[in-house]
């Protein structure tokens, strides 16, 4: 049996806005019980956030969660693939 991308990709996933603050969507992964937020629109994500993300450059540093936005503190360079591709091209990637 072959997997895909498609067979293990979360589908159900919280996307958010770049201009919402840290706070606000930290509020919203909890609420949601999500440990990360994709942010951009579905359907071309700009980035994501993930709570280490949220810890080690907003907590450990003092900052203002009101203040810093969730688009400061994503990770931009994001690997896309395709729900065709195998896992072993997932895997290598």
């Amino acid at each position: 049996m072959v997997l895909y991308a498609r067979d293990i990709v979360e589908k159900d996933f919280l996307s958010l806005p770049p201009e919402m603050t840290v706070l606000q969507g930290s509020k919203a992964m909890r609420d949601s019980k999500h440990g990360f937020a994709v942010i951009g629109p579905k359907e071309r994500p700009l980035g994501i956030v993930t709570e280490w993300d949220v810890v080690s450059q907003v907590v450990a540093e003092s900052r203002d969660p009101g203040k810093v936005t969730m688009g400061e503190i994503m990770s931009r360079d994001l690997v896309f693939v395709e729900g065709s591709a195998g896992l072993s091209t997932v895997s290598q990637l």
